[in-house]
């Protein structure tokens, strides 16, 4: 599937080698090694929590004890870096609705942040981290967003530039939402090398994957799923607000894992500009 008159002349990290062989996961490097796919001064600083328990918490939200939880959490604003009952209803919110994969802890954390922040674009709120009223009731609200493709393929990726917001579509509904950070739409020159920090937009398909980290000429990446060339969504240390990468699709460290699960070779990925 092609691009929209796009042509790309940039990789984010880990070049697509010609004629390789994309049956099968492929493994680069084991460890983060060189600058993430971000600015220049950001280093990774983390590896995702890999053991048992680190995956997504059992969600009890049907039962009255988290109904009361959450009724108590709205009596004040959360922000990152609170703990306790209050944020522990959060995230189970936030797993219930599809927009967090990390550890049901009680803390309020990057990555948590990272789930608000998909909530909140994905119903149209200014993005922040602070969560008051407005985002409690969003949770009580139905929701269905209009999709990009409406008569695409019953399992998709679907990434919007406009919004910066990833979406995996299982059976036709969204199974995965995640905030991302795409190419920041500049030129770059690295190592010697230059080329333009853009996403690509059009229809494709994923072509390779690679587990775990990949190290290549501008940085790391985590759980790669590439669509286009060296293009692909992968987990990163740093997903900003603003679009920053070098044309990759970065989405958070503990929702990469699940999207790595998630998307399997083949499957269409459709990616829609400013204007969708």
């Amino acid at each position: 599937m092609a691009a929209l008159g796009v042509t790309m002349a940039v990789t984010c990290g880990v070049p697509a080698v010609a004629g390789a062989d994309t049956g099968r996961d492929t493994v680069a490097g084991a460890r983060p090694g060189g600058r993430p796919d971000s600015r220049p001064d950001s280093r990774p600083d983390s590896r995702p929590d890999s053991r048992p328990g680190a995956g997504a918490g059992t969600v009890t939200g049907a039962g009255a004890s988290m109904r009361r939880t959450a009724a108590d959490a709205r009596a004040h604003v959360l922000r990152p870096g609170d703990r306790g009952e209050a944020v522990r209803a959060l995230q189970r919110r936030l797993h219930a609705g599809r927009y967090y994969f990390g550890r049901i802890n009680g803390v309020y954390d990057e990555q948590t942040k990272f789930a608000v922040w998909a909530l909140q674009k994905n119903r149209r709120m200014m993005p922040k981290g602070a969560v008051g009223p407005e985002v409690w009731r969003a949770f009580e609200r139905q929701h269905r967003r209009r999709p990009l493709v409406p008569h695409g393929a019953a399992d998709r990726v679907e990434i919007n530039l406009r919004d910066q917001l990833l979406t995996v579509y299982r059976d036709r509904k969204p199974a995965l939402i995640s905030h991302i950070s795409s190419g920041a739409e500049v030129r770059y020159c690295e190592g010697g090398r230059c080329g333009n920090a853009i996403t690509p937009v059009g229809d494709f398909r994923v072509s390779r994957r690679a587990p775990g980290w990949t190290t290549g000429r501008l940085g790391s990446m985590f759980n790669s799923l590439y669509f286009v060339g060296g293009i692909a969504m992968h987990g990163s240390t740093q997903v900003p607000l603003r679009p920053a990468s070098h044309g990759c699709v970065r989405v958070p460290l503990a929702t990469s894992k699940r999207l790595y699960e998630l998307v399997r070779l083949g499957e269409p990925v459709h990616v829609r500009g400013k204007t969708v």
